[in-house]
């Protein structure tokens, strides 16, 4: 509302006359950007989600506004893509921000951490609460402006050659794992291996590692590690509700209009709930497919999850003793996990408890 009153007030003549730095871009002006994203075409929810931003881009702009979309090592490496929008090598990217948690672990609050936010919670956090609001604050030191474009859901616990029957099954185990969760795995006696998606079935088929995980059974499914591993765990307490993300480079947007602004917003928000819709109802079917072709599901024995739980608490709070970044928006994330687990305890939780137990 704030930005409708000045631009009403001012006039975009007036913001021009300004002689302002970085000039506004007229909304009637034809541009083409690029946006890299850190997944293989294969994987048409995760690397589809830049297609379905780019054709709203287009669409809202009258297809002035025209993105061109490039898989991971089309224009940079996979985990390339953080450094290429500060940089300004590409205007945008599409990620996992945990990915770069070695650069500093505030970025995996942005997407993911072992018993963080589920899907829904994120959202309420990032959109309600003060979620976006400090990460902006945030990426604004490495020059990106940063929105939400993606949730998988809650995912699976990964693929083992062997089920896991108790803690100590982990020690030595080379695992596959994305961001934050390596360094609680770690303590648990994993090897944490962090490695791209379009990867890791060589590595598993060359017994590199003995176990991975991905998403869930839609993408598992595509990327064939039944083949190799037939164990399949539940829940991936890592990840109860990963986020992607949209990166722009700060100074192309400050040189946007204040329309073609709003569109990047209004088209990431769209991109963002078509993906959460597609793998809630793409995951069901695949998973009857996986269990009809001999995958064998398993939960994380009890004594794992409570080992697990123990060390991710003592390691966030190692972190925020070391890190200002991360304690500040740790301690309003996690503030914010309290309450909602609080209210879903009495309703969500409950809900999904009973409907769980009946034959429908």
């Amino acid at each position: 509302m704030e930005r409708r009153n000045f631009v009403r007030g001012a006039g975009m003549a007036g913001i021009l006359a300004t002689g302002a730095a970085p000039a506004i871009v007229h909304a009637q002006a034809n541009i083409r950007w690029r946006i890299a994203s850190s997944f293989p075409k294969s994987l048409d929810t995760l690397f589809g989600v830049c297609d379905v931003f780019a054709a709203h881009m287009k669409d809202m702009s009258g297809g002035k506004f025209i993105i061109t979309t490039h898989a991971a090592g089309e224009l940079m490496p996979a985990f390339g893509v953080l450094d290429g929008v500060s940089n300004g090598t590409v205007e945008m990217a599409n990620t996992a921000p945990y990915y770069f948690f070695g650069k500093d672990p505030t970025y995996a609050l942005d997407c993911a951490i072992p018993f963080g936010l589920n899907q829904r919670q994120m959202n309420a956090w990032m959109f309600e609460g003060n979620g976006l609001k400090l990460l902006r604050e945030f990426y604004a030191k490495v020059g990106i402006v940063n929105f939400p474009m993606g949730n998988t859901g809650a995912q699976m616990g990964g693929w083992y050659r062997k089920e896991i029957k108790s803690v100590a099954d982990l020690k030595g185990l080379k695992f596959r794992a994305g961001g934050f969760a390596g360094k609680v795995l770690e303590k648990l006696g994993v090897v944490p291996q962090n490695i791209p998606g379009g990867e890791i079935y060589q590595a598993l088929e060359k017994g590199t590692i003995d176990a991975a995980e991905w998403v869930g059974p839609y993408d598992d499914q595509k990327l064939g590690f039944y083949k190799v591993a037939q164990n399949y765990a539940y829940p991936g307490w890592w990840e109860g509700g990963p986020q992607l993300d949209l990166h722009v480079n700060a100074k192309a947007y400050d040189g946007l209009s204040a329309e073609y602004k709003a569109i990047i917003e209004c088209a990431s928000a769209y991109a963002h709930v078509d993906m959460q819709a597609k793998y809630d109802g793409k995951n069901a079917g695949a998973l009857k497919t996986l269990v009809a072709g001999g995958a064998k599901l398993f939960p994380f024995p009890k004594d794992l999850m409570d080992a697990a739980f123990k060390e991710s608490m003592a390691l966030y709070s190692e972190v925020s003793a070391k890190n200002p970044n991360w304690k500040k928006v740790y301690e309003d994330y996690s503030k914010f996990r309290a309450e909602q687990n609080l209210w879903f305890r009495f309703t969500e939780a409950t809900f999904d408890e009973f409907m769980q137990r009946q034959k429908l």
